[in-house]
């Protein structure tokens, strides 16, 4: 029994069992730990094969598809009890996974940026994550300030992990291909824990800054004009040492830290 790919669901199954295995082995669990593990979309399990042999981790898996699901539970009956059949986007994962746990996947493409908003939903529990995505997806996620590729993603996950680029994969591994490369990424939170300015607001001023991404922040900012008092300039060091004027700048060249001084100077009106 083989399962049929669909693209409805931006299935492209791995068939390259070294890439598999290297995913595999980029989940990081400290020494002498068990790791609850979710795996989104296991397909025919080629991913699930080499995670199911690593003793630090608990796996538990998400799959869609009933198809992949019959596949999954005739191929590797150990998982039974461990899969759920369901949409990953949809689940209340606190009631699955009381504490910490990592995720891991060939994210399904057309879901790959929503997976990354849904962990920033649970960011206080999932310390890691490890992915293959399109190319062009974990480009963006990983790119510094000044690059074309940063964008809101970048920002947003960037606030609260470490992400590396580990590996890109050719298009050619796959059944069936998909028309880009993938890469692999590992996401790791990172040590903080309060952004120090209103979240709510500053994921807003993310949004409306590379939604406009072409006109200054002076001009993306000017309908929280309403709500907010928003001072003639805004002062910020660079790495260089340099000071500049954030409401002249653009939103690619901002860092996570230039986006929270940002918000911070924006005062609401009372």
């Amino acid at each position: 029994m083989e399962v049929r790919a669909k693209k409805a669901l931006g299935q492209h199954f791995l068939t390259d069992l070294s890439i598999a295995r290297a995913i595999a082995q980029a989940l990081e669990v400290d020494e002498g730990s068990v790791m609850p593990t979710l795996e989104v979309g296991p397909g025919m399990g080629v991913l699930t094969q080499y995670l199911l042999e690593r003793e630090d981790v608990d796996l538990r898996m998400v799959e869609v598809d009933s198809e992949s699901i019959d596949y999954l539970l005739e191929h590797f009956p150990q998982v039974n009890g461990k899969l759920m059949e369901a949409d990953f986007l949809k689940l209340q994962l606190e009631n699955f996974f009381p504490d910490r746990f990592c995720v891991i996947g060939n994210f399904p493409y057309n879901i790959s940026s929503q997976i990354f908003f849904k962990v920033l939903d649970y960011k206080e529990q999932i310390p890691q994550v490890v992915g293959m995505v399109q190319k062009e997806v974990a480009e963006r996620l990983a790119s510094p300030p000044g690059k074309k590729a940063y964008g809101i993603l970048s920002v947003l996950l960037q606030a609260w992990y470490d992400i590396e680029y580990l590996f890109t994969v050719s298009e050619h591994v796959f059944n069936p291909p998909p028309k880009v490369k993938s890469a692999v990424i590992r996401l790791r939170r990172n040590g903080r824990t309060d952004l120090g300015c209103d979240t709510s607001l500053f994921k807003s001023i993310v949004k409306t800054s590379f939604n406009q991404r072409r006109k200054t922040i002076r001009n993306s900012v000017k309908p929280l004009a309403k709500e907010y008092v928003i001072p003639a300039e805004i002062l910020s060091v660079m790495p260089d040492g340099s000071q500049v004027n954030l409401l002249d700048m653009r939103p690619e060249q901002l860092s996570v830290e230039q986006f929270v001084e940002l918000t911070l100077a924006l005062k609401k009106i009372s």
